[in-house]
């Protein structure tokens, strides 16, 4: 398993999902299985209700990959390799997302007053495959190389 996850901050990208509107307005399509989400979808949730001086997410997971929408409002996402290297992404257009792979370390924070952040995952919640700890994070990626 050497070297599994060490360039997995280069998968992290943008998503841009299909605008279906009219003058009734607008409709996002995002289907799973790999058409627009990269993976089957096992797991829905938001995070709504957070003042902008809140940080959420802080852990890296072993097993889920993640897709997340800001579908109201704005939020950033602060994304961490273990190495040093990090990237932050702005999330303000209900019809962009953010993919993170595996092994990568997340941050949301910079919440606007009506965000509403959609987070759809390709696993059902475990908390075991959670790493919750940087310095724990940092330990496993080393290990991985």
């Amino acid at each position: 398993m050497e070297g599994v996850h060490i360039h997995n901050m280069n998968l992290v990208r943008m998503l841009d999902f299909q605008q279906k509107g009219d003058e009734r307005g607008q409709l996002v399509v995002a289907e799973g299985g790999g058409k627009d989400i990269p993976f089957e979808i096992k797991r829905v949730f938001y995070i709504y209700g957070s003042d902008s001086d809140v940080v959420r997410g802080c852990h890296a997971n072993r097993k889920t990959e993640f897709v997340m929408i800001n579908v109201a409002g704005s939020s950033k996402i602060r994304v961490k390799d273990g190495e040093g290297n990090e990237a932050i992404y702005f999330l303000n257009r209900p019809h962009t997302g953010i993919y993170l792979p595996t092994m990568v370390w997340k941050e949301m924070y910079d919440f606007s007053a009506d965000s509403v952040l959609l987070v759809i995952a390709s696993e059902h919640y475990d908390p075991n495959e959670y790493i919750r700890e940087y310095f724990i994070f940092e330990k496993e990626i080393r290990m991985e190389k």
